[in-house]
């Protein structure tokens, strides 16, 4: 996690099923437009106002963007209870090595930034 004056970045971390037609439709299911908008109000709702999922093999790395007064925990534990969450959990845990009843909190592991430019 980083701090500006505006705002906090969060980097996480998830694997994929090892899988190449499971891991493109992934990224059909991510594409601009394709999630479904309960599941970004929701992450609007809670804080986050950016967020980029890269991929390498069947690693995912995300790049979340929230407000300066951000609560991870507080945030992530009220997401979890937001419109259609539960189910687009489900839904995407058959692309993750993850369990179906797994939280978003549970799947996607905060990373420790190691290295700055800078620092």
């Amino acid at each position: 996690m980083s701090n500006t004056d505006s705002s906090k970045r969060y980097c996480k971390s998830l694997c994929l099923k090892n899988d190449d037609k499971l891991i493109e439709e992934y990224k059909k299911v991510h594409a601009a437009g394709a999630a479904w908008p309960e599941i970004t109000q929701g992450m609007l709702d809670v804080g986050i106002i950016d967020m980029e999922i890269y991929i390498v093999k069947n690693q995912l790395f995300m790049i979340m963007d929230t407000v300066a007064n951000f609560d991870h925990d507080k945030a992530m534990t009220e997401l979890a209870t937001k419109p259609r969450q539960s189910e687009w959990e489900t839904y995407v845990s058959r692309f993750q090595n993850t369990s179906a009843d797994a939280s978003a909190d549970e799947k996607w592991q905060l990373m420790e930034r190691i290295y700055k430019l800078g620092l």
